[in-house]
C-alpha cells in the first residue's frame, strides 16, 4: 500500500471504533453516521489493505487475525498522535478539546447538572460529552475520559479525585404515609413499614446503612417494590408509597416543602461522595483537568451541609 492518504487515516479511526464497541451499528450512534455509510467504508478499507479486518455473521462482528493485529499498532499510532494534539494545549490560552464522561445518575443531577452550563461559558472549546448510566462500565474500553461514582466504588486501578466532600443518606416519606404508619423509633422497626428497595448498576439490591453515633444498622427487608432509579422511587415515596433511602441533597427541596420528611433523622449515615476518576496510563486531558478544578472550586464555595434534620 503506497502513502496513507486522509482517507485512509479517517476510515482507520473508523476501523478502531468499530473493534472498540463490537459492531457496526453502536460504533454508527457513537459517530453519528448510518451503519450503511460505515459499512461501506470499512469494505473500501479492506479491498484497499487488501485483507479482511473483520468476520461479520448476523449477530456478531469480530476481528480477523489481521484485524486484530492491525488494531494493536493503531492503538499505539493513534494514541501518539492524541497525546500530541493534545499537547498542544499547553500553548494555548485555554485547553480545546472533546471530552467523554461516564457519570452516574446522581452524580449528573447534583453535581454536572448544576455546574456545565457555567463550566462550558468559561471553556468554549471544550466539546463535552457526558452519558448518564448506573450500570459499571470499562471507561477505558468504552471509550471515556473519565467517569464519577462514589469515592468508594471506584475501581482501584484507576486515580480518583474526590469533587466534594461526604454525603448524608437519609431514609423520606411522605407525611400522608406516615400518618397511618406503625411507629418508628429504631431501624428494626422498619420490617413492619413499606419500604422501597433499589437496585445499583452492579445488579444487587442495596441493603441501607444507617448509623448513629457507635452504633451501625444494615436494613434488610422485604422490600415492598425494587426500582432500579433513585428518582422513581422518590415520585413513590411522594404519592404515599413508601420509605425511600437516598442522598439528602435529592430531598433538600422536598423537605423544605414538606412533601417528604426525614424518617429517623438521628439515624442518617454519611458517606464517601463523588470522586472523577481516570486512567492513570494515559495522559490527562488538560480539560478534564479544568473541569476537576471547576468542580471542586464549586464544591468549595457551596458546601454540601451536614446538620441533621430534628
Amino acid at each position: 500500500m503506497a502513502g496513507l492518504t486522509r482517507g485512509d487515516l479517517g476510515d482507520l479511526n473508523l476501523f478502531r471504533v468499530i473493534a472498540r464497541v463490537g459492531g457496526f451499528r453502536r460504533a454508527a450512534l457513537e459517530l453519528d453516521v448510518s451503519p450503511s455509510a460505515l459499512s461501506h467504508a470499512l469494505r473500501g478499507l479492506e479491498t484497499r489493505l487488501g485483507v479482511r479486518l473483520f468476520n461479520r455473521t448476523n449477530r456478531a462482528v469480530t476481528l480477523t487475525e489481521a484485524g486484530a493485529d492491525l488494531l494493536a499498532r493503531l492503538e499505539a499510532g493513534f494514541g501518539a498522535i492524541e497525546e500530541g494534539l493534545e499537547a498542544l494545549n499547553r500553548y494555548r490560552g485555554k485547553p480545546a478539546g472533546r471530552l467523554r464522561l461516564n457519570v452516574l445518575t446522581d452524580a449528573a443531577r447534583l453535581v454536572l447538572g448544576p455546574a456545565l452550563s457555567g463550566f462550558l461559558a468559561e471553556y468554549p472549546e471544550v466539546k463535552l460529552e457526558v452519558v448518564v448510566q448506573d450500570d459499571f462500565v470499562d471507561i477505558v474500553g468504552e471509550g471515556f475520559d473519565a467517569g464519577i461514582r462514589f469515592g468508594g466504588r471506584v475501581p482501584e486501578e484507576m486515580i480518583a479525585v474526590p469533587i466534594g466532600g461526604d454525603i448524608r443518606w437519609v431514609m423520606v416519606a411522605s407525611p400522608g404515609y406516615l400518618e397511618g404508619a406503625p411507629p418508628l423509633e429504631h431501624p428494626s422497626d422498619l420490617a413492619a413499614h413499606r419500604c422501597i428497595g433499589l437496585r445499583m448498576g452492579t445488579g444487587a439490591i442495596y441493603h441501607w446503612e444507617v448509623e448513629r453515633g457507635a452504633e451501625h444498622h444494615v436494613v434488610d427487608v422485604a422490600w415492598s417494590v425494587v426500582l432500579s432509579e433513585t428518582a422513581l422511587a422518590l415520585a413513590m415515596a411522594e404519592t404515599d408509597g413508601g420509605i425511600a433511602y437516598c442522598q439528602e441533597g435529592l430531598v433538600s427541596r422536598q423537605l423544605v416543602a414538606g412533601t417528604l420528611r426525614e424518617v429517623l433523622p438521628d439515624w442518617a449515615s454519611p458517606g464517601p461522595g463523588f470522586h472523577v476518576y481516570y486512567s492513570s496510563r494515559r495522559q490527562v486531558p488538560e480539560a478534564l483537568r479544568a473541569l476537576i478544578a471547576y468542580l471542586r472550586e464549586r464544591a468549595t464555595a457551596q458546601p454540601t451541609k451536614f446538620s441533621t434534620a430534628t
